[in-house]
């Protein structure tokens, strides 16, 4: 059986302007190559600059990788025209690190979650409507909320907002770039708990993207550990992160301030999860 999503050798580099109108290389990407089964959730671990966001942004094609494959089902979505990609971004969606940024302070609850469904079109106003409530409720939120505007709520609830926006299009794969980072602890469990849900009700597949090894291994299936733009390991999400075999995988769960064993869920989120 192919994967859902398959990223072959892919890299990517990004070229800006130093002194004296010099150019200069950065090499974000270097031969990535990670696959994903439908219904997995796959967590990308590694250090700040290390290349987590850039692979988000290039498999959601915001950005196009300098070379290599992206294969949605087989199909080659890297340097895919927006005419062609329009049809296939209702498959994958993606969750922003930030919910203040993420939404627009102009526009109600209501305009930004079914902005996706008019935007790329198929469906009446009703139904439209219709699906924005029923998602709201699945985060935790009132349907009173579209009339609202996004000052008015809390962090936690703006991701909860975020979440019900990226699935309005029914994705298959869901992008979740550092959701609960700038959240506070408890807060961040709310969230955890919802995302878990929702992959079960609704047969998600998950790219999980965090900074935070013990969220991943309560998350993910499988862990990715990424150094400079590349895999140095990869495997179990409870293997790998309580026995890992590389030593910059050793040095990201040591860097780690918890008390007890490795990658234990601290206690003020494993009481609420």
């Amino acid at each position: 059986m192919s994967a859902l999503l398959e990223i072959d050798n892919v890299t990517k580099t990004f070229r800006t302007k130093g002194f004296f109108g010099k150019t200069k290389e950065v090499h974000a990407l270097n031969g990535v190559s990670l696959s994903i089964e439908k219904g997995e959730s796959i967590g990308i671990v590694g250090e700040s600059g290390c290349g987590k966001s850039t692979l988000a942004n290039l498999i959601v094609r915001l950005d196009e990788p300098t070379s290599g494959r992206i294969l949605l089902d087989g199909t080659d979505i890297s340097h895919m025209k927006e005419d062609e990609l329009r049809p296939l971004r209702r498959r994958i969606q993606i969750v922003f690190q930030d919910p203040y940024s993420s939404l627009s302070p102009r526009m109600t609850i209501g305009q930004i979650v079914t902005e996706p469904m008019r935007v790329l079109g198929g469906h009446s106003e009703a139904e439209t409507e219709e699906r924005a409530k029923e998602l709201l409720h699945m985060v935790g939120l009132q349907p009173s909320a579209m009339r609202r505007y996004p000052h008015e709520f809390s962090g936690g609830q703006r991701q909860r907002i975020s979440i019900a926006r990226a699935l309005m299009t029914e994705p298959e794969i869901l992008i979740l770039d550092e959701p609960t980072s700038a959240l506070d602890v408890s807060v961040q469990a709310q969230v955890l708990n919802i995302l878990t849900d929702l992959r079960a009700k609704l047969h998600l597949t998950y790219l999980f993207i965090s900074h935070n090894l013990a969220v991943v291994k309560y998350i993910s299936d499988k862990t990715v550990v990424m150094r400079k733009g590349a895999v140095v390991e990869t495997g179990p999400s409870e293997e790998i992160l309580t026995h890992p075999s590389e030593a910059y995988t050793r040095e990201l769960i040591e860097a780690v301030p918890m008390i007890g064993k490795p990658f234990r869920m601290p206690d003020d989120i494993a009481e609420s999860v």
